[in-house]
């Protein structure tokens, strides 16, 4: 049975360091205590001006695929999932195409939000499994969201930061892919996101003053909601591999919100060990957020050959995605 294996993965982020410290100034207030105390996170990465989404991905493609041992012009296919895109229009994948000179890879961008990238990897699992043209997939996933944040709003600028995770999956006939789904809220859509810079509202001088080209929330999330629909999907998942939730060994979710994380793995019934976190070091990173956390385990030891992993990942719109997986 053809199936994909995660051969190589790695990740990039900016230089530039956001301190806790640097909003209580920006701010005028103490917010960095309530970022530690509720969510873990002590500083962020932002790009700098000269920087943009597909720097990221060029150098977090170079570590996957320095780490799977192969040449760019081995790859049959391209997928970045981003809701920060290089341009509107042309693809941002197009881009890393060409700087990679992977000249053998087809292309195309994926924008499910912050679900993006186990949307992804769900995908190009299926492409290979159905199609023998597909040997070697790179998967990024990738945001840039410091360029949409409004400097005054505390309810977003101290949360999002930058970063992209890659991995390279390959055609193989061992374990790998066990199995995935996907849900959509779409009735949530205008609760969070970026409203203007498309067809609906197009940028113009008025709009911009407007601010409605950044990111905001227009609603507060209930906050069951990531918790009920992850512990659901995931318990769903594992029916259909006859497995449960004991059996997996890692768990890698939309990073956000540690006490989402804390509730859905006490849902479970499994340790709150068993997820791999990032978000104290590097905030809240989209649709990277995954992948990075991914190629860090790996690094360090605490992912091994044989492992089971959990990706969930959720996000605007609100899209949902999971994957089971086995190194």
């Amino acid at each position: 049975m053809r199936t994909s294996k995660i051969i190589g993965s790695g990740f990039y982020v900016p230089q530039q360091v956001i301190p806790n410290s640097w909003f209580n100034e920006q701010l005028g207030e103490d917010v960095d205590t309530w970022l530690r105390e509720n969510l873990t996170i002590k500083e962020r990465r932002w790009c700098t001006a000269e920087e943009s989404t597909a720097d990221l991905c060029m150098e977090a493609a170079k570590s996957a695929l320095k780490d799977a041992n192969i040449t760019p012009e081995q790859l049959n296919l391209i997928i970045i999932a981003t809701d920060t895109p290089e341009y509107i229009s042309p693809s941002t994948a197009s881009v890393l195409q060409y700087r990679l000179n992977a000249v053998n890879a087809g292309t195309f961008d994926m924008n499910s939000a912050c679900s993006g990238f186990v949307t992804a990897l769900d995908t190009a699992h299926k492409f290979i499994a159905s199609d023998e043209q597909y040997e070697y997939i790179l998967i990024i996933g990738a945001y840039a969201m410091s360029k949409y944040l409004n400097l005054q709003d505390k309810k977003t600028v101290t949360l999002f930061a930058d970063g992209a995770g890659a991995v390279i999956l390959k055609a193989s006939s061992e374990a790998g892919y066990l199995t995935g789904s996907l849900h959509t809220e779409g009735q949530y859509a205008d609760w969070m996101g970026i409203y203007a810079g498309g067809t609906h509202q197009p940028i113009t001088n008025t709009v911009v003053n407007e601010k409605d080209h950044l990111l905001k929330f227009v609603k507060k999330f209930p906050k069951e909601l990531n918790p009920e629909k992850w512990t659901g999907m995931i318990k769903n998942s594992c029916s259909k591999v006859h497995i449960t939730p004991a059996d997996i060994d890692h768990f890698l979710f939309t990073q956000i919100n540690i006490n989402s994380i804390h509730q859905t793995l006490d849902n479970l019934e499994v340790p709150r060990e068993k997820a791999i976190t990032i978000m104290s070091d590097y905030g809240y990173t989209g649709s990277a957020c995954i992948p990075m956390a991914l190629d860090i385990a790996r690094r360090d030891g605490r992912i091994k050959e044989g492992d089971v992993l959990c990706f969930m990942g959720s996000g605007g719109g609100l899209a949902f995605a999971n994957v089971l997986y086995k190194m």
